[in-house]
């Protein structure tokens, strides 16, 4: 499923009228952490964020008075949050990294455990764009499930009970 993912946002990359973002979260039981990859075009995102913070001329990726990593946390860290059990999960931010026309976020949550229930909401860049799909797969141990998060649905939630 993550292959897939891979697969599918590299082909978008060149036929980018869609406007998606894919995030794989993944629970590592060895190292009780909930590790968490967004890929988000990285033009849609920077227009988004020149839109909430009025300034059209803003490079994410060289922007002026501050990092990279801070005014996209600030900008994601409201429009991304996960639930597991009903308790609202402590976003750790660690960094991105560019991708050809994709921009890869890293977050994790630690500690974490098993969880029987996860909500996601993720209404990134659904603002900007009406048909903006955030696409979430949600793995633990050897079973994968899926979301699609839109402006009308942005968040949903899934059993692995």
């Amino acid at each position: 499923m993550q292959l897939f993912s891979v697969f599918f946002i590299s082909v978008l990359a060149f036929v980018h009228p869609l406007h998606i973002s894919v995030t794989e979260i993944t629970l590592d039981d060895k190292e009780q952490e909930l590790e968490i990859m967004i890929r988000i075009f990285t033009d849609d995102l920077e227009q988004a964020i020149r839109a909430e913070n009025k300034n059209p001329e803003l490079n994410i990726m060289k922007p002026a008075g501050t990092t990279t990593d801070k005014l996209v946390w600030n900008y994601m860290q409201t429009r991304f949050k996960i639930t597991a059990n009903g308790e609202q999960l402590n976003l750790k931010y660690l960094g991105h990294e560019k991708d050809e026309d994709v921009t890869v976020f890293y977050v994790q949550v630690q500690p974490m455990q098993k969880f029987e229930t996860i909500s996601i909401t993720n209404s990134i860049i659904t603002e900007l764009y009406d048909d903006q799909s955030n696409l979430v797969n949600v793995t633990l141990g050897e079973t994968t499930k899926s979301l699609r998060l839109m402006r009308n649905n942005p968040s949903g939630k899934l059993s692995f009970e």
